[in-house]
């Protein structure tokens, strides 16, 4: 009878704590929901046609618990998140050590699509800006356009544990205006660390922007990369636990474009951001977090995201280097 009454009494407790991160991100969204500062992607046409009222926030943690508020169903490109993703699967398929000869993992104080490679390797800084995603795509394998497109799918399916599409709009206008990003795939070619088959990996390299997502799916990718490679949901291995550490210190170092210092100053946590509005932060051994909001600041980051995360972390003591972080009682 006493252990059934201590086992209740956890259980109340557990079910007390998880109903309070409920309320906070309730309060969280309530709080920014009124904030119109930013401005919307204008250099890719189908960005700048979305609506900038949308706003959502997921957590999820290692055993499967979901927590959200807001818009978190509504699809949107998952654009510059992909690129942590898809250097996974690079990984995967060459190992560390080749790919670190085509992409290098230093931080740059350059603009995520700025047309420059390292002076003295010549390879792109880091898989987190434009350079050095180009050259990650052009990694993946396959014996046509075809089946490298479908690998990259199922990859993504493995992390979410669904199935999901290229929204093909996008594609074609990121298509239609990617100029710079050619420039970019020309400059790695005089240097040899990418192949002539050029227009193949950009294609890709678009397609992999253009994947639809909506929030919950990014909390789901994240809770993956926490869980150690493995989906909280389908209990699928989506990657080799090895190259987690990789994938994780590149998001640390690199992943919020030219805030990732400030981010690291003040959030602490690997994350990456995209241009479509999305943030992926991944809580190690605990949990994930999407956040949506499509307003950026001028580094391309999530306005609305920016400050979700930023509270987030201070509430529970998240940063990797807060002898306070309690997180751990969520789960």
């Amino acid at each position: 009878m006493e252990n059934q009454d201590d086992t209740e009494a956890v259980s109340n407790q557990e079910n007390a704590v998880r109903a309070g991160l409920q309320s906070f991100l309730n309060d969280l969204h309530l709080k920014y929901k009124p904030l119109r500062d930013g401005a919307l992607a204008n250099y890719i046409p189908e960005l700048a046609k979305v609506n900038p009222d949308l706003f959502s926030i997921c957590v999820m943690t290692v055993d499967g618990q979901i927590y959200k508020v807001g818009d978190e169903d509504r699809l949107f490109t998952i654009q510059s998140i992909s690129k942590l993703f898809v250097y996974g699967l690079a990984l995967e398929e060459h190992g560390r050590d080749y790919v670190l000869t085509k992409v290098g993992v230093e931080p740059t104080g350059d603009a995520f699509n700025a047309i420059v490679l390292d002076q003295r390797s010549k390879r792109p800084y880091n898989p987190m800006v434009n350079a050095g995603a180009i050259a990650t795509t052009s990694l993946i394998k396959g014996s046509g356009p075809t089946e490298r497109l479908n690998s990259m799918l199922e990859m993504f399916r493995r992390y979410i544990g669904h199935d999901i599409f290229v929204d093909i709009s996008t594609f074609m206008s990121e298509r239609t205006t990617g100029h710079r990003n050619r420039a970019i795939a020309h400059l790695m070619l005089n240097f040899g660390m990418i192949d002539e088959k050029i227009d193949e990996a950009l294609d890709l390299y678009f397609q992999q922007c253009s994947i639809m997502v909506n929030c919950q799916d990014l909390a789901v990718m994240a809770a993956t990369l926490a869980n150690k490679g493995l989906n909280p949901i389908t209990k699928e291995q989506a990657i080799k636990k090895c190259y987690i550490k990789d994938i994780l210190s590149v998001m640390y170092t690199c992943g919020m474009y030219n805030f990732a210092g400030e981010w690291v100053y003040k959030v602490g946590l690997p994350a990456k951001s995209g241009v479509c509005g999305g943030i992926i932060v991944v809580v190690p051994n605990l949990m994930g977090i999407g956040v949506y909001s499509p307003l950026l600041d001028t580094n391309g980051n999530s306005v609305r995201g920016i400050k979700v995360c930023e509270e987030l972390s201070q509430k529970f003591g998240l940063h990797l280097f807060d002898c306070s972080m309690n997180a751990s009682k969520f789960l």
